[in-house]
């Protein structure tokens, strides 16, 4: 996990961190040989092998694929969920653990035979941070709770007590 140098100097602890499966590209490999395979299929029956050429462009889509699946990266902290996406260029999307309203994970139905599926985190005041298609999502979504700490109330016991005496003074006081 040393690996994640655009999370920049954090006191957080990196609890999880993954990304899409790989897996996710084979549409897009599918539809790339179906291309080189129509083009060259297209360029013996007319006669002209240069529109061969054009089946080359089909390899763009699972090239631009793959390099979307490795640049992207989904990481838990102690603190917040952050998302890095990019392949030109780098977007970083931070939503702290403390404005998680709700979260919920979707599998379709080959994610539930193959374990992967979509996590969403929707955030207090509008936004919401997605992990698309991540192995184990069950597991993932577990650590994100396990760190939201909504059961616990702020201070101890001792500082309640006090607040309590203070507030009976001040009602003696107005009585």
């Amino acid at each position: 996990m040393s690996d994640i140098e655009w999370l920049g100097e954090t006191d957080e602890a990196v609890v999880w961190d993954g990304r899409p499966r790989i897996q996710t590209v084979i549409p897009a490999v599918v539809a790339a040989v179906v291309i080189l395979a129509g083009a060259a299929l297209v360029a013996v029956q007319v006669n002209q092998p240069l529109f061969a050429l054009v089946g080359v462009l089909g390899v763009v889509a699972p090239v631009w694929s793959y390099l979307r699946v490795v640049n992207t990266r989904y990481v838990v902290t102690t603190e917040a969920l952050y998302k890095k996406t990019g392949v030109l260029s780098r977007n970083v999307r931070r939503v702290s653990l403390d404005r998680i309203q709700n979260s919920t994970l979707s599998q379709d139905i080959t994610g539930s035979l193959f374990g992967y599926g979509t996590i969403s985190a929707e955030a207090a005041g509008g936004g919401a941070i997605r992990f698309q298609k991540v192995n184990d999502p069950h597991e993932v979504r577990a650590e994100i709770d396990r760190h939201l700490d909504r059961d616990e109330i702020p201070g101890t016991v001792e500082q309640w007590t006090a607040v309590l005496e203070e507030v009976r003074a001040l009602r003696a006081a107005v009585e």
